[in-house]
């Protein structure tokens, strides 16, 4: 199979070397038929750009866009949307390292399954390249799906650099609408209301780790440690930190802009009932227990550690607190 396969990355002030580790590590593919689509978002740097522009006159597998001002990198996603033209599309960061056969496997499992997007698994490296974690799928307990789940609705399967997925997902996706939060979450739910999705317990890249992750990556006493240098150890801080940054950031604007991209009727339903359910949770500040909710809409394989965690924070957040105070 010779189907060309575009990568969109993303530049916003990048670490030159991990950007060109990873644009390397794109171009020594397997699967060589790829068109690798670079947008910055006007990052002002002359040495990026200098870069980009080199890699560029290279190797004509490379089309290059500067954004004339900042539009996020969710726009910026979106912008890479519109320019694709390929049948297959996979997401990249500007900081990871991809195995040489990334995008031959990915590529291999999506068809010969006949899915609408594959995600697969990594390791994690810190700043000098060294593994920290063997295991993405294992670390973050992340859903593992063939087919279809109420966890593509529910929850963000698959971190964007992660997945290959179908022109016929990204027809859908754009142009984006401003509940866009998450274009790898909105990805996945797509592909679940169309063919399904699968995955591949292999690692296929190096997902790197460093303080400037945008999301995936951090573990909890990272983030909680941000949280509190801002806003203090406070019983109301807590409140407001399982309000803003864990129930509205990871779950509840998940689901609106899923509902805003639901088609069918069914999953309309389920979605508002998600969404019911969160806000019931928001105005819970001690116990809440209505656990069968939570195990009907977010339950599923591999996520056990996960699920314990979630469970406190949702259901018992007076001893939830006990955690985020003294961690």
């Amino acid at each position: 199979m010779r189907e060309k396969v575009d990568i969109l990355l993303a530049t916003y002030k990048s670490n030159v070397n991990y950007l060109k580790k990873q644009i390397d590590s794109i171009l020594n593919q397997t699967y060589e038929n790829i068109c690798l689509i670079i947008s910055d978002d006007n990052s002002q740097d002359e040495e990026l750009k200098k870069v980009l522009e080199e890699y560029a006159e290279k190797d004509h597998r490379i089309q290059l866009y500067f954004q004339e001002k900042n539009i996020g990198y969710i726009k910026n996603f979106g912008f890479l949307l519109e320019k694709s033209t390929s049948e297959y599309i996979m997401y990249s960061d500007h900081d990871d390292i991809w195995y040489p056969e990334k995008v031959e496997k990915s590529l291999k499992e999506l068809v010969e399954e006949d899915v609408d997007l594959v995600y697969v698994n990594c390791r994690q490296i810190d700043q000098n390249d060294t593994v920290i974690k063997k295991s993405y799928f294992k670390y973050k307990n992340m859903p593992l799906i063939y087919g279809k789940s109420k966890l593509a609705i529910s929850r963000c399967i698959g971190i964007g650099c992660s997945q290959i997925f179908t022109k016929n997902v990204k027809d859908k996706m754009i142009p984006f609408k401003e509940s866009v939060m998450a274009h790898d979450w909105l990805a996945a739910f797509i592909a679940n209301e169309q063919k399904g999705l699968a995955y591949i317990e292999e690692p296929l890249f190096c997902y790197r780790l460093h303080t400037d992750n945008v999301f995936g990556g951090r573990n909890l006493n990272q983030n909680l440690a941000k949280w509190k240098e801002k806003n203090g150890k406070s019983y109301k801080s807590y409140l407001k930190y399982r309000k803003e940054d864990v129930i509205d950031k990871a779950y509840l604007n998940g689901a609106k802009m899923c509902l805003d991209y639901a088609k069918k009727q069914t999953t309309k339903q389920f979605l508002n009932k998600i969404i019911n359910y969160y806000i019931k949770l928001e105005k819970s500040k001690y116990i809440n227990l209505n656990l069968f909710q939570y195990f009907k809409y977010l339950s599923g394989h591999n996520l056990a550690k996960k699920m314990i965690k979630e469970i406190m924070i949702f259901h018992f957040p007076i001893f939830g607190y006990l955690v985020f105070r003294f961690r």
